[in-house]
């Protein structure tokens, strides 16, 4: 994001280290975005904002063909990959371009649809985001917003590690001035931005099977001693790297337990603009 407005005191606290990026990439429209994929039409323009490496925002292009998609995420990295998904596969709708979610350059009443997938929760000012992303979509069009709830996780077995993980990122994510249960939020937020129109609904990423609870262990494995949030702890003061270590030795016992099960819920909203 550009250096004016709320953005510049934005810190993302998981980064964007492969371990991030390779949770990222295994999102899709189908197991992310359930809940808007029955509104987008061929035709419709769509505004995905925060759309890292761009594997959601691929499928909308597809489902609304040949409207314009556009994608937009403040990390110049992160675009180069999501432009390069697009050319790879062809998308002549869809662009990906850097910005500022608090500042988006558009006009009033652009687009369709604008879509946020888990960006909310990272933002020190979530309403104004909202109040921006409803100004540049159509009068009648949607505005779509999808976020975990991280208290509202569970998992078995119950392990200390994990315990401890939970902990530190709920004082990570709010030290940066964060929400990390912004699941729970969204309709009081929507509110808030000016909606009046709210369709609320929830879903949930389940990782129970072999291949998925490993996959997903790996990934927090790694997080915890080589993203960014492994940095902001250190730097803040929040854990030491001993720590960092255990909890991360943790996630790979989990991993391994073959009736292990976690559960992540998200809170979603429709809000009309």
């Amino acid at each position: 994001m550009s250096e004016h407005g709320p953005s510049k005191n934005d810190v993302y606290t998981h980064g964007h280290h492969e371990s991030v990026l390779r949770s990222h990439a295994a999102r899709s429209a189908a197991n992310s975005a359930a809940y808007l994929v029955p509104h987008l039409t061929h035709g419709l323009s769509v505004l995905d904002v925060g759309s890292g490496p761009g594997t959601i925002t691929a499928d909308f292009a597809r489902l609304v063909a040949p409207g314009e998609v556009i994608g937009l995420d403040r990390a110049p990295e992160v675009v180069a990959q999501a432009q390069a998904l697009a050319a790879e596969q062809h998308l002549d709708n869809l662009s990906f371009l850097t910005g500022n979610i608090y500042d988006l350059d558009f006009t009033d009443g652009q687009f369709d649809v604008v879509h946020a997938h888990q960006v909310l929760q990272h933002l020190t000012d979530p309403v104004a985001a909202l109040r921006e992303m409803r100004r540049v979509t159509k009068p009648g069009g949607i505005v779509a917003v999808r976020d975990a709830d991280f208290h509202g996780m569970s998992w078995y077995p119950q392990l200390p590690e994990l315990d401890d993980w939970m902990s530190l990122y709920q004082e990570l994510a709010r030290h940066n001035r964060a929400e990390p249960d912004a699941g729970r939020r969204l309709i009081s937020w929507a509110q808030a931005a000016g909606f009046t129109d709210i369709t609320p609904s929830s879903a949930s990423w389940l990782y129970a099977t072999d291949e998925q609870r490993q996959w997903h262990a790996e990934v927090w494995a790694d997080r915890i001693v080589h993203s960014a949030f492994a940095k902001q702890a250190l730097n803040y003061g929040l854990a030491d790297r001993a720590g960092l270590e255990r909890i991360s030795a943790g996630w790979r016992v989990w991993g391994a337990a073959t009736d292990g099960w976690f559960l992540i819920p998200n809170g979603e909203v429709i809000a009309r603009a």
